[in-house]
């Protein structure tokens, strides 16, 4: 249902936890909008303190684990034999107080962009797994493929340093900055941090050529360097592409809430379930709603050239030389 942006909600087969009994929810993420039963647990990912101690152990974080499905997703295959904990979890919940909601509807937040300072998003779920299975196969480097400002590449970067694995991304750019170097804004500059190898390759050259034929490029020249390289394939082309109409949307719920959404996931997902509650409240009157904020914010540089028209709110301080000078703490000169 979930699977992409939720794989591992609990590493205990469990289902969601909301402050609600026996009651119908309605789940937003990354895909279409799901009904699933909740009933209230203990033993789910809940935010009491004993699942807070397991959930951010320190003796488990960076360890592999045998794995096992939630019952949920015992029906997938194929399944992981192992994976690690690389992730901070259990992600809170928390009521959302978006405004304009119909009648009695209730939105509760995933906060899955809070599963690490480096990691942050849903992007560490399946990391854990993927990484798990490069060890397995004995790789000493990670190789794959993004936009110049992809989240998952720099997730892939952070968690391959943490295993001890080098990183190799393809990054395509625009054909005016492909020959430049690339800078050291949002996810660049952690990328580089981890000493991240970045290709750069032109939007152009990427279309022409393709994802895997170019990974595959990268894959051999590393092999005959006698590297062991791991390739994580590219997902989703196109869906970067922002409206206008999105991007106000996520400025407008950032001031209301917040809440800073990335603006292509949890941004177009919360922008389609708003939209529809604007044109058609009575079907989400008295509904219990929970998002899934799959993280990404970084992303949001991507964005700047857009978004800059959307944040004005800057002046210079007016201030007289006159102003005679008070001594306290906090004295700068």
């Amino acid at each position: 249902m979930l699977w992409s942006a939720t794989a591992r909600l609990s590493a205990n087969p469990s289902p969601l936890h909301l402050p609600v009994s026996n009651q119908s929810i309605t789940v937003f993420g990354k895909s279409k909008p799901s009904r699933v039963r909740c009933s209230h647990s203990r033993a789910m990912e809940s935010n009491d303190d004993t699942s807070k101690a397991k959930g951010l152990s320190f003796d488990d974080f960076l360890s592999k684990k045998p794995y096992s499905p939630p019952t949920w997703a015992s029906h997938l295959k194929p399944i992981p034999s192992h994976v690690f904990s690389l992730a901070h979890l259990p992600t809170p919940i928390h009521k959302w107080n978006l405004p304009n909601l119909p009648q009695n509807t209730e939105v509760w937040l995933k906060r899955d962009d809070l599963s690490g300072m480096q990691l942050s998003g849903n992007k560490v779920r399946k990391l854990e797994f993927l990484l798990a299975e490069a060890v397995a196969q004995g790789a000493d480097c990670i190789i794959t493929i993004g936009g110049i400002q992809s989240n998952h590449c720099r997730a892939t970067a952070v968690a391959a340093k943490y295993l001890n694995l080098d990183s190799y991304l393809i990054l395509r750019t625009s054909k005016l900055l492909v020959d430049k170097d690339p800078g050291l804004t949002g996810n660049l500059l952690v990328e580089r941090f981890m000493g991240a190898h970045i290709q750069l390759i032109s939007k152009e050259e990427y279309a022409k050529i393709g994802s895997v034929a170019l990974t595959n490029v990268l894959k051999e020249q590393l092999l005959k360097e006698g590297r062991r390289p791991y390739v994580i394939p590219a997902k989703g082309l196109g869906y970067a592409i922002n409206t206008s109409e999105e991007l106000k949307f996520v400025k407008e719920v950032a001031a209301a809430t917040g809440v800073v959404l990335d603006p292509v996931y949890s941004g177009k997902a919360a922008y389609g379930m708003m939209k529809d509650m604007a044109e058609n409240p009575k079907k989400w009157e008295g509904r219990k709603v929970l998002f899934v904020h799959t993280g990404g914010l970084l992303g949001l540089f991507d964005k700047v050239d857009q978004m800059a028209p959307l944040v004005g709110n800057w002046q210079r301080m007016d201030v007289n030389e006159s102003i005679p000078r008070k001594e306290g703490i906090g004295k700068m000169f």
